[in-house]
Parts: structure tokens; C-alpha cells; sequence
């Protein structure tokens, strides 16, 4: 890719794992309200997504962007997901279009779907043994306020999809560590997401070539809620973790 990439919120988790792995693979341009903590590998611009003017300013002569900026609490209130997760989004997203950006890869999350893991409402889906899985076609079933506005982000994708042909990737990340989950943590064993696995994923996501996408972020754990065939099949993803290799 010979223009830069936009990475928003790079200073959080997902885009120190992308950054760690792929710094060098591309040009960057890192969009962050906090100042960086160590020398960027890219220009770096200080300001808050819901500043449209700050905003187009980044977006000028990027060939893609890698949207992770928001409120990433799972019980954030509703004032701040509102403005940051959905009118920030879509502040992002209308800036991309206007400048004739292509690719555009969203970090949803688990939690757009969350409710589907409540054993009372998904009886199976804690079984071992049960081959259910959740795969992207399913309706978004948020189990919390930042669900819902990542169910929205993803929304918004469709909609400058279908209305401006921007090539969107719904990126519904799992349980994203450094390490491994422990070995009890069952959930968290069905949903991790290793740092090379994920700057993988999202490194797909700039390469491919699709329409509009959701996918599930997740190694290739022995144990899944979540289906990765989508992401094998449109991205090319081939994740090289799996949280049944570590016993800790």
C-alpha cells in the first residue's frame, strides 16, 4: 500500500498489538487523544474522534484505516459510548468516504453479541461437546451499552457500504492478551485473541479485497463460540495460536 494507513485509538491495547508486529510493514499515520508514550513509528496526530475538522485533517492521502478509537469499557455510560463510539464512528467513517478512502477495518467486539452467551438465554453454548457456533449472519445481541454501539459502528459500516461502496471489515474481537488465559478460565480460553493473531487479522483486513464483512477476532482455540471460517475464506486470516497449547 503506498499511502498511509490511519490507526485510531492507537495508543489502546488492540493498537499497541497491531503496532508491535507491523510497524514496519506500512506507513502510518496513528490518531490518539493521549501523546504518544514512546517514539511513534509514524506521524502522530493528537485529537478526539468526535472533532470532525481534527479528524479530515488525519484522513488526508490515507489509503485505508484501521478504526479502533472509542470508549472501550464495557459499562460505559450511555453519554459516552453515544459520542464516541457511534457519533465518533460515524464522524470517522463520512471522513474516510469523503476522501475517497477504500478500505476501512472496524474493532467491534463480543460484546455486540454478548447476550448469546447467557446460559439461560443460549443453553448450549457453555457445552463442550456443543457444535453451535457463531459465525457473523447472526442479528447483533449486545449484552451491554458498548454492545450496542458496537452493533451501531457496525450498522454504519453497512451503510457506507451499500450508499458509497466503502469496503468495510467488522472486526468483533475476543478476549485480546498478551498472554494466555488461565487455564480455568474457560470463556476466556473459547475467546482468546493472541497479539500475533490479531495484527494478522487486521493486516487481512488492509490486503483483501471484499465488499462488507463481519468476522470474528479469534485464534484458532480447540474450544470457539465464535466461527473463524469467514475470516479463513474472505481475509485469507490463518491465526498460529490456539489456547489449548498452554497449560499455566
Amino acid at each position: 500500500m503506498d499511502a498511509p494507513v490511519l490507526l485510531t485509538g492507537s495508543e489502546g491495547r488492540v493498537g499497541r498489538a497491531i503496532l508491535d508486529r507491523l510497524a514496519g510493514a506500512y506507513e502510518w499515520r496513528l490518531f490518539d487523544r493521549e501523546p504518544p508514550a514512546e517514539d511513534p513509528p509514524g506521524e502522530f496526530v493528537v485529537g478526539d474522534i468526535t472533532d470532525e475538522e481534527t479528524v479530515r485533517e488525519a484522513m488526508d492521502g490515507v489509503g485505508a484505516v484501521i478504526h479502533l478509537a472509542g470508549d472501550p469499557r464495557p459499562e460505559a455510560p450511555w453519554d459516552s459510548v453515544l459520542r464516541n463510539n457511534i457519533d465518533g464512528t460515524h464522524t470517522v467513517m463520512e471522513a474516510a468516504v469523503d476522501a475517497g478512502v477504500e478500505t476501512f477495518a472496524f474493532a467491534s467486539s463480543n460484546h455486540a453479541v454478548g447476550a448469546y452467551e447467557t446460559e439461560a438465554r443460549t443453553p448450549n453454548i457453555y457445552r463442550p461437546d456443543d457444535k453451535f457456533l457463531l459465525d457473523g449472519t447472526e442479528l447483533p445481541r449486545p449484552g451491554n451499552r458498548y454492545g450496542v454501539s458496537k452493533a451501531a459502528g457496525e450498522s454504519l459500516g453497512r451503510f457506507f457500504h451499500d450508499e458509497h461502496g466503502l469496503s468495510v471489515a467488522c472486526v468483533r474481537i475476543g478476549n485480546l492478551t498478551k498472554d494466555h488465559p488461565p487455564k480455568d478460565y474457560e470463556r476466556g480460553q473459547a475467546m482468546w485473541l493472541s497479539h500475533r493473531d490479531c495484527a494478522h487479522l487486521f493486516e487481512c483486513c488492509l490486503e483483501a479485497e471484499y465488499d462488507y464483512e463481519i468476522v470474528y477476532g479469534i485464534s484458532d482455540n480447540d474450544r470457539k463460540y465464535y466461527s473463524i471460517e469467514r475470516a479463513r475464506e474472505v481475509l485469507g486470516y490463518d491465526p498460529q495460536d490456539n489456547s489449548a497449547n498452554y497449560t499455566d
